[in-house]
This record gives structure tokens, C-alpha cells and sequence, in this order.
């Protein structure tokens, strides 16, 4: 039986049934080559949160300033900052423009493939690597930090010593608290960060605050501004004084994250770039206030450096509040380190995803999986928590591992930061621009970014303490060479026959060139 119909009687059309209606942003996603997988519920402001958390003043900057303490001083603890501050804020510039043309999970590693015009597999396939290794490192530093602090709030409460194996056990078990956390959703995810922002702002003030108020003294504002201490081992001032500068820029790191959630977020294109440059603004800005404060709080410079915590802020508190007020002021830190952790285990985890997803991974197949319950990928945040675990293992041995392993975040992330960059700069006015750009400022900012990540690469390799023995060795460039190698090895014998970079499907059309001024809110 044949349906013959006129042309004044055609066809029914059949719609298809539960079509939903495609977004801006999903359809962007297409265009790039992907899917949408992960679920898009998070705001800017969320995704601010989640880049901000992760910088955490409260965590790197409290960390390490018993190392600041040491390699420069008052002196380098207060310049160094501002000046670090705005030359990574170059960096946050530059890696934000290619964020508004290129919103996806994999971030740096598909950008460098979209902006090489040859060896376009192997600029993402290491760019990856780098960036895999910092998220690991970042994590393992950020949680084990939160440890080190947890175990000296311990010390001063119940008298609990302060032993790397005390410190190790809580640092496993923050590890799984935020793995079980990040396995429960996004907007979980996103409702913390959101308390992150506020705890941390009003933290800085709660500290400052009762800092600047309740002591009866403070140290003079010639130490705080010019005071140079050295107890390196060094001789070379200049030496020391850069090496000073690790405190600074281990804190301003991880501000990527707001490129990896952009699958997750709305209006990516222009929520992603402000998260990266306001992260980085606002943290400039509290954290600056935050050493200011701790600064001019110091009494006993030896003996916080000496103190039984083995946490010089801490010691800092107690001197210049008392214990009670000493241990409330840690609680906020600590607290400030838990949700940099969690932020930090979310964005390492989408990284592994959007990675696994194109097959850069041994047993990618398992870590891009998402639980169908959640829409999160369940495996790649179990993954990102067991790696920070056996990163952060040799501080049970190495009383400097913990140091190495700060500088492994820096110089992982930051060589995946600029790798895109200085592709970018090769592309010049071919580059597609996306909705939020930086006009005729591109160049002069990307060379800025690539000239400095160069420096504090070979910086942060170099030896922090003489004499130099195998246990204050910096490990640094054996991490690096290790993952580096593994990568390279592996390019070489099998993944450049079958990595080819991200999976796209066709050629899509590159976002259009609008002429917007740099926009920064």
C-alpha cells in the first residue's frame, strides 16, 4: 500500500519528543567538538569562587610564610607580594582572553592545540602533562598545609605532638573528606565555594582585625618594610631574596580551574575569563592586607621560627593575642585551607576528565565516566585525591619534601600556563577573539607572562638551602623530569601515532572578533 499525497495534503512533520531547546553556551560546546556531559548550573560567581578558593590567601600565604621568614624577611614577605601579584596577574590576563574564545573543561591542553599552526598533538599532549602534574601538586600541597596547621591547632589544644606521621594520617584523611564531598555534585560544590569567598574575605578581616586591636605592641614599620633576614645558608642576597619570592607565587597559582568548570558554568565565555582576573585582583588585594597584618604582629622573630608547632603564624597568634585567641584565629585558617582543598580536588578533577576524554591518560576509559546520578566524574576526583596522596608520602621522610612539592605546583602549572600563551602570541592578529579580550593590550601582556614564568621555572629548580645535602636537596627537578620524561616516552613509542590532540568533530566556526575593550568585573 502506497501513501501518495498531494502537494495540498503533505506530510505530517514529526517532531521528535523531549527536545529541549539548545543554550548559547551548549551550542558554543558543540562548536568546539564536545558534548554536554557535566551539568551547567553554576553562576559567575560560582565559578569566581572556585578559582579564588583554590588561591586561597589564607592557605599559601600563612603555608609558607615561615619560608618567606627565612629567604628575605619582613622586606620581601611585604614587596614581594605586589610585585609577584601584578606580574601573574599578566599571566591571569593573557590566559583569560583565550578562555573567552576556547570554554571548555580542558582549558589549557585544547588551547594549545587550537592555536598551533603545526605539532598541534604534541603542544597538548605535554601541555596536559604540565598541567596534570601542577593540579596534582597543588592539591597534595594545599591539603597537606591545611594538615601541617590542623596538627599544630591539635598541639595547642590537647597536646597532641606534632610528628609527620600525626600530620600524614590527618593529611589522608582530609584528602577523603573532600573526595567524598566532590562525588556529591556540582552545586554542592559550587554552594561551599560560595561560603569559601566570604570565609576567606571575612577571615582576613577577622585576623587583621584582631591583630591591629588587641596587642599592646607592634614591630616598627622600619622592620615590617625593610628588614632583610637570610637564613639560607646562602651568601648571595639577591639569590635569597628570589628565592623569597616562592611564597608569593605558590599562593597565586590555580586560578585555571574557572577554565576548567566552564562546561559547568553559564555564560562561559565571559564568566570564565572574569573568574580567572578577579580571583587573582582580589587576592592581590586581601592577601596584601593579610601579610601587612601578620607582619606587624611579629615579637619573637626566632621564636616563632622555632616554635613547638612547628607553624610560625601560629606562634605569631600566640604571642601577640594569647592561646585562646591563637587557636580561634588557626580555626579560620584551617577552615580556609579545607575549602581551598576541596576547590582544588574539583578543578584537578575536571582536568583528568576533559583529558581522559581525549584518551591522554593510562585507563582513560575509567577516569572520564560520569555517574549518571550526579552528572560528575566520579573516578577522575578519586584519581586527583590518590595521586595528591602519593605526592605528598616522601614529607614522611624529607623534611624538605614539602617544599619541593610547592614548587612542583608552581612550575607545572605555570609552564601549562604559558605554553597556550606564547601560541597565542605566535598567532598574533589571526587569533579568534571571544567576547572578552584585551585589544591592542594582547601583546605587551602575553610577552609580559611568558618572560616571567621563564624566570621562576629555572628559579624554583634551584637549591633553597646550603649546604646541600640529600636531605635538603630541592626534588623538584626529579618530580619534573619524572612526569616529563614518562610523558615524553610514552609520545615517542606510542601517542604520537594516536593522540591527535582533542577530539573535535568537524571544523567549527571560530568565535567572531567583537571589538570590546578590555573588560574586567
Amino acid at each position: 500500500m502506497t501513501d501518495a499525497r498531494s502537494p495540498d495534503h503533505p506530510a505530517p512533520e514529526v517532531f521528535p519528543e523531549n527536545t529541549a531547546p539548545v543554550s548559547a553556551d551548549e551550542q558554543r560546546l558543540r562548536e568546539l567538538g564536545y558534548t554536554q556531559e557535566l551539568a551547567r548550573s553554576m553562576s559567575g560567581f560560582s565559578n569566581f569562587a572556585v578559582s579564588f578558593s583554590i588561591v586561597s590567601i589564607l592557605s599559601g600565604c600563612l603555608t609558607l610564610y615561615g619560608t618567606g621568614m627565612k629567604t628575605g624577611g619582613p622586606a620581601l614577605i611585604v614587596w614581594g607580594w605586589p610585585v609577584v601579584g601584578l606580574l601573574t596577574l599578566c599571566v591571569g590576563l593573557a590566559m583569560a582572553e583565550i578562555c573567552s574564545s576556547y570554554p571548555t573543561a580542558g582549558g589549557l591542553y585544547y588551547w594549545s592545540a587550537k592555536l598551533t599552526r603545526s605539532r598541534g598533538p604534541a603542544w597538548s599532549w605535554f601541555t596536559g602533562w604540565f598541567n596534570f602534574l601542577g593540579q596534582v601538586a597543588v592539591t597534595a600541597s594545599v591539603d597537606y598545609g591545611a594538615a601541617f596547621f590542623t596538627n599544630a591547632f591539635l598541639t595547642l589544644r590537647f597536646g597532641v605532638a606534632a610528628s609527620p606521621a600525626h600530620t600524614m594520617e590527618i593529611f589522608a584523611v582530609i584528602l577523603l573528606v573532600h573526595g567524598l564531598l566532590n562525588t556529591r555534585g556540582v552545586r554542592l560544590v559550587a554552594v561551599l565555594n560560595s561560603v569559601s569567598v566570604w570565609w576567606h574575605l571575612v577571615g582576613v578581616a577577622v585576623i587583621v582585625g584582631a591583630l591591629t586591636v588587641l596587642p599592646d605592641r607592634h614591630a616598627s614599620v622600619s622592620f615590617v618594610l625593610t628588614e632583610f633576614v637570610n637564613q639560607t645558608g646562602f651568601h648571595n642576597q639577591f639569590y635569597v631574596a628570589m628565592l623569597g619570592l616562592l611564597m608569593a607565587q605558590y599562593t597565586l597559582t590555580g586560578y585555571d580551574a574557572s577554565a576548567h568548570m566552564t562546561e559547568e558554568t553559564h555564560d562561559a565565555a565571559r564568566s570564565g575569563p572574569r573568574g580567572i582576573v578577579n580571583a587573582i585582583t582580589v587576592s592581590l588585594v586581601a592577601g596584601w592586607i593579610l601579610l601587612l597584618g601578620i607582619t606587624f604582629a611579629i615579637r619573637d622573630y626566632d621564636g616563632a621560627l622555632a616554635s613547638d608547632t612547628d607553624v610560625p603564624p601560629a606562634q605569631i597568634f600566640i604571642d601577640a593575642i594569647g592561646a585562646g585567641g591563637a587557636q580561634l584565629l588557626l580555626l579560620i585558617v584551617i577552615g580556609a585551607q579545607f575549602f581551598c582543598g576541596m576547590a582544588s580536588v574539583t578543578a584537578n578533577s575536571r582536568m583528568i576528565y576533559a583529558f581522559s576524554r581525549d584518551g591522554a591518560l593510562p585507563g582513560s576509559r575509567l577516569w572520564h565516566r560520569i555517574d549518571p546520578r550526579t552528572q560528575t566524574p566520579t573516578n577522575a576526583v578519586w584519581l586527583a585525591t590518590g595521586g595528591a596522596l602519593l605526592l605528598g608520602l616522601p614529607a614522611l621522610w624529607n623534611t624538605t619534601a614539602y617544599t619541593a612539592v610547592t614548587s612542583i605546583s608552581v612550575i607545572g602549572l605555570y609552564i601549562s600556563y604559558v605554553i597556550p600563551v606564547y601560541l597565542r602570541l605566535r598567532q598574533g592578529e589571526d587569533f579568534p577573539r571571544g567576547p572578552w579580550h584585551l585589544g591592542r593590550w594582547s601583546r605587551p601582556i602575553g610577552v609580559v607572562a611568558v618572560g616571567w614564568t621563564a624566570v621562576i621555572t629555572v628559579l624554583f629548580m634551584l637549591p633553597t638551602v646550603s649546604p646541600i645535602t640529600v636531605e635538603s636537596f630541592n626534588y623538584t627537578p626529579v618530580a619534573v623530569a619524572v612526569v616529563v620524561g614518562f610523558a615524553g616516552l610514552w609520545w615517542l613509542a606510542s601517542a604520537r601515532h594516536w593522540f591527535t590532540g582533542p577530539t573535535v568533530h568537524g571544523t567549527p566556526p571560530e568565535p567572531d572578533a567583537r571589538d570590546t575593550e578590555l573588560e574586567v568585573r
